[in-house]
């Protein structure tokens, strides 16, 4: 939490002089010297990241999006079988985010992190394309349409083939992700108000990135692979991936890097730990009872404890605040940091719960996004996909379409909105990432309206009339999710990587990918809960059919709607319980008063912190 302005009060000095402090972060460049800002970082340097990030996603999306149609087609699965491989590999890509987060900021650094596990992403890539081009590493061909019952699932070493190369690139794809937006966010310096606000369009242009690599995936890639062969296919991510690692490479001289702090999990631990050892213990009015409050030298082992100066415990999560408390008075022995955590450090931990709600309600949007990649895309081959003469679209290019139109909306948004919502709310992103946020959890909701609507009317047509609708009355939902999309998940990347945890920013921001994770799981889940409840005596749930005539799609699609409107309600109530305790925090933060004398620092807070 930022400190705000203390009235300081030295020997010898003038009395009353103000003093604003604040947090610097040292960078180095790829030699490891301090970095110079003339040469160093900026939006040049986030360039060559966000080629990476276009790459890499190109290449990712281009498989997960047409991965249900492949694992039917040439795997022979079922299709909950496949649906359920399909989130449970997006699932655990998100999911390994977490480790990637964690070995940059703790040992490797977010450009070491990404080049390793760029190979290994791109060593999965490969194999995906021999295990696609070679007959032997697959089952017999068969028609799943039309003669499912006689076809060979892929099994044994078959199987096991494609599940390594499967979670090679998941492998691979989890680490890199949350480092390149992070090490390019790295490339610009929040406590300089210009750069603040280039801070801002980074996010944005990170983005419009993404936006364009899903775009090309989704109709050259998946061309590709539907009229040349998934082998190719396949091949055309590995080489999509390569150009990422060309452009991650190039930019290395004008990189900014933030070196490794080690581990980032032991202090938060500590702060635990001790909480519970004195948890008996009865927190202390004068704060000079409390542990390094403000030292002059940085705890270096410690990357979130003495880092910035934050001289009050706060209100919330009361209990951790028994972590600081000194038992061992004027004495010669020390207590462990196990036993003994400072103010900052205890602080730092209840800014990480403090988010954690917000995240949470976060998990039904990605939910809803699972949908969109599966039953959505099985959805589009039971219609119409003819568009000329000769020419039929690709069920998986659905998903263009919102990228289609992003690609000027997110242009538009940064370069118009965001001046002119700036002007009104002062703040460098326009609107706050909470409100951000909020709006994209709205707008999700009408995404599942519109889909369970337009099912209903291709599953009365399809049985009833016997007529195939056209694919493109199935675009609606896919337009409303692409902006939904587009605000919500820039504003819980750019929330959690502005929270002021110094040295937690790729782990911050694997936890924003870990809701996509939660997100795909759970929607694995409720696909199996809703059929075992939906199933009757004669044991055919909503989605237990391999035919969408037959099953009941749009009741799922109307129970998920139901879902994500409760979602927001729920999120509205945590979003203003994080604004008033930030509110609170920062009231009680205003009324420290701090008199330094000689090298002795004596913290007088103005009202009783506990």
């Amino acid at each position: 939490m930022e400190s705000s302005r203390r009235q300081v009060d030295l020997k010898g000095e003038k009395s009353g002089a103000e003093e604003t402090t604040t947090t610097t972060t040292t960078t180095v460049d790829w030699r490891g010297k301090p970095s110079d800002p003339l040469k160093h970082g900026g939006m040049k340097a986030a360039a060559f990241v966000l080629g990476l990030q276009g790459f890499e996603i190109m290449a990712i999306a281009a498989v997960g999006n047409n991965l249900i149609t492949y694992v039917i087609n040439e795997m022979h699965f079922s299709l909950s079988k496949a649906a359920n491989t399909v989130t449970n590999f997006i699932g655990t890509v998100f999911l390994l985010a977490l480790l990637g987060g964690y070995l940059s900021d703790s040992y490797l650094g977010c450009f070491w992190t990404m080049l390793i596990f760029a190979f290994v992403e791109l060593s999965g890539f490969i194999l995906l394309s021999v295990q696609a081009h070679l007959p032997q590493l697959k089952p017999p061909q068969c028609n799943m349409l039309t003669d499912s019952e006689n076809c060979m699932e892929a099994k044994g070493f078959k199987a096991l083939i494609f599940f390594i190369a499967l979670y090679l690139v998941a492998l691979g794809s989890g680490c890199v992700k949350p480092n390149m937006i992070a090490h390019g966010a790295d490339q610009f310096n929040q406590d300089d108000q210009k750069q603040s606000k280039k801070l801002s369009r980074y996010f944005n242009a990170a983005y419009f990135a993404f936006s364009m690599g899903e775009l090309i995936a989704l109709t050259v890639l998946v061309y590709v692979q539907t009229h040349s062969g998934m082998d190719v296919g396949f091949g055309v991510s590995a080489a999509a991936m390569a150009m990422g690692l060309i452009s991650l490479i190039s930019g290395t001289v004008f990189y900014r890097n933030k070196p490794p702090q080690g581990s980032i999990l032991t202090p938060i631990a500590q702060v635990f730990v001790a909480a519970t050892l004195k948890r008996k213990q009865v927190c202390p009015s004068d704060p000079r009872m409390l542990h390094a409050i403000h030292s002059k030298e940085p705890n270096t082992d410690n990357p979130i404890s003495d880092t910035s100066p934050n001289p009050q415990l706060t209100p919330r999560f009361r209990f951790l605040n028994k972590a600081c408390i000194k038992t061992i008075q004027d004495g010669n022995s020390k207590e462990s940091s196990w036993s003994l955590c400072t103010v900052n450090q205890v602080e730092q931990v209840k800014i990480l719960m403090s988010v954690v709600p917000i995240f949470a309600c976060t998990i039904v949007f990605n939910t809803i996004l699972a949908q969109l990649q599966t039953f959505s895309v099985q959805q589009g081959s039971s219609m119409n996909t003819q568009l000329t003469h000769s020419f039929h679209i690709p069920p998986a290019s659905l998903q263009a379409i919102p990228y289609i139109m992003l690609t000027f909306i997110v242009p538009l948004y940064d370069a118009f909105f965001v001046p002119f919502a700036r002007r009104i709310t002062g703040h460098d992103s326009g609107i706050t990432p909470l409100q951000r946020i909020g709006a994209g959890l709205f707008l999700a909701t009408f995404s599942m309206i519109s889909a369970a609507m337009m099912e209903h009317k291709r599953r009365e047509s399809a049985v009833k009339s016997h007529e195939i609708l056209s694919i493109f009355w199935i675009t609606p939902q896919f337009l409303i999710f692409g902006i939904s999309e587009m605000l919500t998940a820039v504003g819980l990347i750019e929330f959690f990587y502005k929270q002021s945890l110094k040295g937690m920013q790729s782990f911050l921001t694997a936890i924003t990918y870990c809701s996509y994770s939660f997100g795909f799981f759970l929607s694995s889940l409720l696909v199996s809960i809703v059929n075992k409840v939906t199933s009757g005596s004669s044991g055919d749930g909503w989605l237990s059919d391999n035919d969408l005539n037959k099953d009941r799609l749009d009741l799922f699609y109307w129970f998920l709607a139901v879902l994500s409107f409760l979602n927001f309600f729920n999120y509205l109530f945590w979003a203003r319980w994080y604004s008033n305790n930030r509110s609170s925090s920062t009231l009680q933060d205003s009324n420290i008063t701090i008199k330094v004398a000689g090298d002795d620092i004596n913290v007088y807070p103005s009202n009783d912190v506990v």
